[in-house]
């Protein structure tokens, strides 16, 4: 069995999914960045498929950006320009090529908080 990638985000301010949220996955061995996938967020804060299916998965170093600001005005959270919270970028590394990683972002407009879940 391969690796895998999902995420999931919550509007905790809202205590709903946040539906609608852009998300880019690049990979970050050495050099620039590499965009590898760029998905939105269905109405569970979820991604329809995995953002890095069994058939791409590579151990390595990787960084997950949401757009929280595009989804922060949206939703009428945003508040005064420039927002204290724009995109919010997490770097990660994934190390085992048979383990489900996921990510899930919990997300206010003055906060966020991730960790590995399952």
């Amino acid at each position: 069995m391969a690796g895998y990638l999902t995420t999931h985000v919550l509007d905790t301010a809202r205590g709903c999914p946040a539906a609608g949220l852009r998300i880019t996955l690049s990979r970050l061995d050495g050099g620039a960045p590499v965009l590898l996938a760029e998905m939105v967020t269905n109405a569970d804060g979820r991604t329809d498929s995995p953002i890095l299916p069994k058939e791409y998965f590579a151990t390595g170093q990787f960084e997950l950006v949401f757009h929280a600001g595009d989804y922060l005005r949206t939703a009428g959270q945003a508040g005064t320009e420039p927002l204290f919270l724009d995109q919010v970028p997490i770097r990660f590394g994934m190390s085992d090529p048979e383990a489900h990683y996921h990510v899930p972002l919990l997300l206010s407009p003055y906060g966020y908080s991730t960790y590995r879940g399952s």
